[in-house]
């Protein structure tokens, strides 16, 4: 599986969208732009897409929700124990209070992975955001077997969170 990710004004967007309403594509808004998610087990229908492999997951996106996009670049050599640490957080996430959907998404490209979870509102997400079980504003330290620091991450981990849109009757 495959998310592929592409940005630009909401009209244009729209059109994508509203091109290829066969595939399972999500509109959303967020930090002043637009974006479009495409989940897909072939090809991206997006000319110069923002590319990622899905190495974690539970749940399903949908098409009405608040999304969160922890961005965390990972040195090579991190990346095997990043994705052991964080592939199953879906798994910790199911039974919490408006939780739709988790993806854990390897870059292709690039050094940036993106722990991606959909909540059914932004007060369910900042429930979580705020509890001690958020792992990403504090990732802690990760050890090798002799139990020396590793340093794994190239720059400081962001997120960006996006609604959306609804239409208006």
């Amino acid at each position: 599986m495959n998310i592929y990710m592409t940005t630009g004004t909401m009209d244009f967007m729209e059109k994508i969208r509203d091109k290829y309403v066969d595939e399972s594509i999500i509109l959303m808004n967020g930090g002043g732009h637009t974006l479009l998610l495409h989940e897909t087990n072939g090809k991206s229908v997006f000319q110069t897409p923002r590319k990622y492999e899905v190495v974690g997951t539970a749940g399903d996106l949908t098409h009405d929700g608040y999304f969160a996009m922890d961005n965390v670049a990972v040195t090579d050599e991190g990346k095997p124990i990043f994705e052991h640490q964080y592939k199953m957080t879906g798994d910790k996430l199911v039974n919490m209070p408006g939780f739709l959907a988790f993806r854990l998404l390897r870059p292709i490209g690039s050094d940036t992975y993106i722990v991606l979870t959909e909540w059914s509102d932004r007060r369910h997400y900042e429930l979580w955001h705020n509890s001690p079980g958020y792992q990403l504003s504090n990732p802690g330290e990760f050890k090798d077997q002799g139990g020396a620091t590793l340093h794994i991450f190239t720059s400081a981990p962001y997120t960006a969170t996006y609604t959306t849109p609804t239409e208006e009757i």
